[in-house]
């Protein structure tokens, strides 16, 4: 009689635990919220759901933001690690250089990090070795430059505003410069330290330049109004390197779908879940750059678009 107890609770207690040791726990941690950063979320649940990954099912996922502060990305960091998730996903470079510094054990995927390198996320674009890859946010500046002289073909100046905290404005920043002076475009790049200063950056650029051009800079993409309704009272074009600015007001982008990146960058995610090392994977960068365009927008700032420019692009609002 005891043993055939004995059995019954084995029976019915065995796949209980067999069923737990098959929920899969992923945490991601964003330096802010904002709508670039939201799609990469998106785009890497959506593509972990698509791979049979089902929410309270076989498969958990912790969110946090870090609110734009470092100190709290370093808290979410070390919070995330003694949870001990199978898989950490750090959207912008503070979050994800406070979870490398946080372990070696627990896999990390970076996203959105313009440059994985100078920010010592990685060595180079070869597989780490280490708990880390991810999808890097990276565009050459030269096709940014082509765009745009496409939407202001007689542009002589460009304004820029970044955070000098951030390592993926400054690598702009330096790119830009090189590439601006060879064609003889001046660029005016003014500091913002915090979101709470971008307004006061951005009207410094009065009567300054021809055009403001705005990368995924946090604390920038953070403030953005404030960046549309300057370009909109002073008919100054406001452009992009990610296309749903033009959702908030720019006249036109040219960039990558960020929801693009996080569905490559939760490919990443899968592959780690299903058993491989994430030192074992290459980093990888993001792909398909598209053009968008606001024609409300660009009558707002005084920008004429040419029919050939209208037609090559993928998205068009009014």
């Amino acid at each position: 009689m005891k043993r055939f107890l004995l059995s019954l609770i084995i029976l019915l207690v065995t796949p209980f635990f067999s069923f737990a040791d098959t929920i899969k726990n992923v945490a991601i941690t964003a330096i802010v919220e904002h709508p670039s950063l939201d799609q990469i979320r998106d785009g890497v649940k959506d593509e972990l759901t698509d791979n049979g990954y089902k929410l309270n099912e076989n498969l958990t996922v912790q969110y946090k933001s870090a609110q734009g502060s470092s100190a709290t990305a370093a808290q979410i960091a070390r919070q995330f690690v003694a949870a001990k998730p199978d898989i950490i996903v750090a959207i912008a470079t503070p979050s994800a250089q406070a979870t490398a510094a946080a372990t070696r054990q627990i896999p990390v995927v970076f996203a959105g990090i313009t440059d994985p390198i100078a920010a010592k996320l990685i060595k180079d674009w070869q597989p780490t070795g280490t708990n880390i890859t991810g999808v890097s946010d990276y565009q050459e500046i030269g096709p940014q430059i082509d765009f745009i002289k496409k939407i202001v073909p007689n542009v002589k100046s460009v304004g820029y505003i970044y955070s000098p905290s951030e390592i993926n404005s400054t690598v702009v920043l330096k790119n830009l410069q090189a590439l601006l002076s060879q064609q003889n475009i001046k660029l005016v790049a003014v500091p913002a330290q915090r979101t709470a200063d971008i307004s006061t950056a951005v009207n410094t650029l009065k009567g300054k330049v021809d055009l403001i051009y705005t990368t995924t800079d946090n604390n920038v993409v953070s403030a953005y109004e404030s960046l549309v309704k300057f370009a909109n009272e002073n008919k100054i074009p406001l452009l992009a390197s990610f296309p749903d600015a033009i959702e908030r007001g720019a006249v036109a982008a040219y960039g990558m779908s960020y929801y693009d990146v996080g569905r490559q960058s939760g490919k990443l995610v899968v592959r780690i879940l299903k058993g491989e090392k994430a030192g074992n994977i290459a980093p990888e960068i993001g792909q398909a750059l598209r053009l968008a365009i606001n024609i409300g927008a660009a009558k707002k700032q005084g920008v004429t678009l040419s029919p050939e420019v209208i037609q090559s692009a993928y998205k068009v609002i009014d």
